[in-house]
């Protein structure tokens, strides 16, 4: 397996520019997700990395070589798609062994590599099966033994599970997720499913117009984010904003919303004028002692928790408390906030001000 580097990859279709100077490292061994909404440019990246597509500039490394004009064949790696792409004449063992006989190795060794990789996936009983009439699961664990079967430095995956039904892809993405623990490769997975990224992922890139908006681990990102987007696609129901205006100095410790103080962790760099207060929905406590008020809007049950939409003073904030809590549709209400749980942002650039020292990893409420 290998590590990949990517430095400063740019991608234009004529004037459209795809991908804009995009720099991150997936580590050995690692499952890194590449993550964003149609059209941030996820795909084109991935399909640089594995040579299907060549970057107008930049650098891609894999294993400590520079292949970024290298077309896939010189690469290593194995790609998955979302429609499988197998070859409907060929049963599934032969599916499988298809890049081992075009690489020439023995009719035994392929055999016992076969047997090998279908024990791996569970299907050892449809090898001799044509693939036609396997249901989209089994179609998908042929797709991957596929790939797997010749042990290449890096497994890149274009939302292999996007077209099997919600409840079978949690099964599956449990199972991917198994199988990468068991190999220990280095897998890049593309996906627009936020929860499927912080389910699987390692690492996450955030992606958004062409650009990375931020990169880390699953908690971070969403404890942390570094922009108002990142805070909006991570989560369900994603982060609160409250706008404002306002002047936010550096080190300050509170801002003040509709006259009331509320207190946020030491922010690293001041603004002023437009600014967004950030948090989210399970950090919102109802509190009838606090200053701060809302009016319930509506009630959403969840089972062990609900959701509750409020009206502020300085707009909608929703609030995830325990089912048991008593709200009535249109009472007034309190509501208050960890300032550990709170991310300012600056409103025309939508970078989150806050403290590299504040950056830690959140108790989640």
């Amino acid at each position: 397996m290998a590590q990949i580097v990517i430095k400063n990859l740019k991608k234009s279709f004529g004037d459209f520019v795809a991908v804009q100077s995009s720099s991150f490292t997936v580590e050995d061994g690692e499952f890194f997700m590449l993550l964003g909404p149609s059209g941030c440019g996820k795909t084109t990246t991935l399909r640089m990395m594995a040579g299907l597509e060549l970057p107008t500039s930049g650098e891609i490394y894999i294993d400590g070589e520079e292949v970024g004009q290298k077309p896939a064949s010189q690469r290593d790696i194995a790609f998955v798609f979302q429609m499988f792409a197998l070859y409907p004449h060929m049963n599934v063992g032969k599916n499988i062994s298809y890049p081992l006989v075009n690489q020439g190795m023995p009719r035994a060794q392929i055999k016992k590599k076969v047997h090998e990789i279908a024990e791996i996936l569970g299907i050892t009983d449809i090898l001799n099966k044509p693939v036609g009439g396997l249901s989209s699961g089994d179609r998908q664990r042929v797709a991957l033994g596929r790939a797997i079967v010749r042990n290449p430095k890096a497994f890149f995956m274009d939302e292999p599970l996007g077209a099997l039904d919600a409840e079978f892809r949690e099964h599956m993405a449990e199972e991917l997720r198994a199988l990468h623990d068991r190999m220990g490769a280095t897998t890049v997975y593309v996906t627009h499913d936020q929860l499927e990224a912080m389910q699987m992922g390692d690492k996450i890139v955030v992606m958004n117009h062409g650009v990375v908006e931020q990169f880390g681990v699953p908690q971070d990102i969403y404890d942390w984010p570094a922009t108002k987007f990142v805070a909006q696609f991570i989560g369900s129901p994603p982060m609160n904003f409250l706008d404002f205006n306002g002047t936010v100095g550096k080190g300050a410790v509170e801002v003040r919303l509709h006259d009331i103080a509320m207190a946020i962790p030491a922010s690293l760099d001041g603004a002023n004028g437009a600014l967004t207060f950030g948090v989210r929905p399970e950090h919102v406590r109802l509190d009838d002692a606090a200053p701060y008020r809302g009016r319930v809007k509506a009630t959403e049950y969840l089972g062990t928790t609900q959701i509750i939409t409020l009206d502020t003073p300085n707009g909608v904030i929703k609030a995830r408390v325990a089912s048991s809590d008593a709200v009535k549709l249109g009472a007034m209400t309190g509501l208050s906030f960890d300032p550990r749980t709170i991310t300012l942002f600056d409103g025309p650039s939508g970078r989150a001000l806050r403290s590299h020292a504040n950056q830690g990893v959140l108790a989640r409420g």
